[in-house]
């Protein structure tokens, strides 16, 4: 099966998309399908915002990338789903991952689309910290945009249901404030993705500061302040 016609029927046909997964229609197939397609999309442009240092950075990237978004993903989905459950919600944890991976799978495609843009800047403009800071904007806005789905994709989903709806909808909201924060941390922990050229090859770099601080320092840089 083509695992990509998953991704192209959530986009668009989603009210469908969202009744079978409420219903539990094929989840097994769409976890899969949404799961491969994401990593690909991803994949890619990790794969392009590595070649700012060399083939080994563009494989590095082009694996964790994907990764990053995965592991997010398995780290912060059970909270959401336990508390759910202790809400009296009976749907099982895998209607509530094909939910998130379909979230996942807009920000893998609009990164996607961003690709020969990204592309243009890393032969256009040879500035590391342009270059930097460009992407995690482009990866902010893309983030934002896939958290927001899956808030419509559960709000759609949970719209029947009267009790403790105000409850949950403030514990999805905490959730995704969560999800976002883990996210942008665990991006910090798993660098380089962009691979700094004046630096030798490396998997990981060693724990320091946060991504927080370096998006400041990233920004002083550019503007010369330091």
């Amino acid at each position: 099966m083509n695992h990509f016609t998953i991704v192209m029927e959530f986009l668009g046909d989603r009210q469908r998309f969202l009744k079978e997964v409420d219903q539990g229609v094929r989840i097994d197939i769409k976890i899969i399908s949404l799961l491969i397609a994401s990593s690909a999309f991803f994949g890619i442009y990790g794969a392009i915002i590595g070649s700012f240092s060399g083939p080994l950075q563009i494989i590095s990237s082009a694996i964790k990338l994907p990764a990053l978004y995965l592991l997010t993903l398995l780290i912060c989905l059970p909270t959401l789903y336990l508390y759910e459950i202790s809400l009296g919600c009976k749907r099982s944890f895998g209607q509530y991952l094909a939910l998130l991976l379909a979230a996942t799978s807009v920000i893998s495609v609009m990164l996607f689309g961003f690709a020969p843009i990204t592309f243009f800047f890393r032969l256009a403009i040879h500035n590391y910290q342009f270059f930097q800071l460009l992407n995690i904007v482009i990866l902010g806005i893309t983030g934002l945009i896939g958290i927001n789905v899956f808030y419509q994709c559960m709000r759609f989903i949970t719209e029947q249901e009267a009790e403790g709806k105000k409850n949950r909808t403030r514990l999805l909201k905490a959730w995704l404030v969560l999800y976002g924060f883990v996210g942008s941390q665990l991006g910090w922990i798993l660098r380089p993705f962009f691979g700094d050229p004046g630096e030798p090859f490396a998997v990981f770099r060693d724990l320091e500061s946060n991504f927080y601080m370096h998006v400041l320092q990233l920004i002083g840089r550019i503007l010369g302040w330091g």
